[in-house]
């Protein structure tokens, strides 16, 4: 199975957005790190542990991932967002 997930960066880093539920699905709400944003249900895992935790848990169940990049030279609002919490 493949699930396509959107990627943010700006020019210092980037994030893979996911839902909260799918963290949970998972079971990785404690393996998140606070260098991860969140914005109501969304979670943006900063790309370069946490992204990896959530694909790696994803392949273990037989998804593929893919992604959809939006890359800006500015700034991104993520980093304006609340640091991950469980």
């Amino acid at each position: 199975m493949r699930k396509i997930f959107d990627v943010y960066s700006d020019p210092g880093h980037g994030w893979v957005k996911v839902t909260r539920k799918e963290l949970q699905s998972l079971n990785l709400e404690d393996k998140i790190s606070t260098y991860s944003y969140q914005l109501h249900d969304s979670v943006y895992l900063e790309e370069d542990c946490d992204a990896s935790v959530f694909i790696a848990a994803l392949k273990k169940l037989g998804v593929t991932p893919a992604f959809r990049e939006h890359t800006s030279s500015r700034r991104s609002r993520i980093r304006n967002y609340n640091h991950y919490r469980k």
